[in-house]
């Protein structure tokens, strides 16, 4: 009996949102599966939003994307913000469950497959740093850090900094998110030249307008970047 074996007999696998025994490491029970939204089928492709139509469909768009110049040419999504999807997420954030880094990794892989290139440099979006103080850990670098690894891409936690520490985009319109980020992220000096050349692939635990991503994509833009992707853990539909 191997000592994987062993553990498992002694601490049998937990479902990652509720006590219920599972054959495998970080995984779902049966109910907590079925309440948990993973994205699939026809997607925008620019957002990761859940779309009608035939999967088929080439560079679909869904009707923000249509109407949103978006500074990345990709995007995608493993998850909708609701249900369990919701509440994996704001633990993963707020509430210190660092070991649903590993699934999240594993979902982020399965949804970047139309994003991933050669080279690409993998980088989080960052916390002004009075915020990563008080939380102890930038959730989107966890997640940035395991889906590069899992990728075999390139990976660069601090490629970016928040220059100034925004407020809450929560409970803002549309307009106000593109404006509370404005020039709020940049290149870190130290790895701007890192930059030229690449093309990015920028992580973040939640898509909402696309604010945040927008404002690091341009920042990468700015120091050279030939093309920018973008992946969140979780997307915000309207219908959600």
């Amino acid at each position: 009996m191997g000592m994987q074996d062993l553990l498992h007999l002694i601490y049998p696998p937990q479902c990652l949102t509720c006590d219920a025994r599972v054959t495998t490491d970080f995984g779902l029970c049966g109910p907590c599966w079925a309440q948990t939204p993973f994205i699939a089928g026809l997607v925008c492709d620019q957002c990761g939003t859940p779309l009608q139509g035939d999967t088929e469909e080439q560079q679909a768009l869904c009707d923000d994307c249509l109407t949103i110049a978006r500074p990345w040419s990709q995007g995608r999504a493993a998850l909708l913000y609701k249900d369990n999807a919701r509440r994996m997420v704001l633990a993963f954030k707020h509430g210190d469950r660092l070991d649903l880094a590993r699934p999240a990794a594993a979902w982020l892989l399965r949804a970047a497959q139309p994003l991933l290139q050669p080279n690409m440099l993998v980088a989080p979006i960052p916390l002004h740093w009075t915020r990563l103080l008080k939380r102890r850990y930038n959730q989107a670098a966890m997640l940035s850090r395991g889906l590069a690894r899992a990728a075999g891409l390139e990976h660069c936690p601090d490629l970016l900094i928040r220059r100034r520490n925004t407020q809450s985009q929560e409970g803002r319109g549309r307009d106000d998110r593109f404006a509370n980020m404005a020039e709020a992220l940049a290149a870190h000096p130290q790895r701007a030249k890192r930059i030229e050349g690449r093309h990015i692939l920028l992580i973040d635990d939640v898509m909402t307008s696309g604010a945040t991503f927008a404002a690091a994509a341009e920042a990468c833009i700015a120091q050279g970047a030939i093309g920018i992707s973008v992946l969140a853990l979780a997307r915000v539909a309207k219908d959600a």
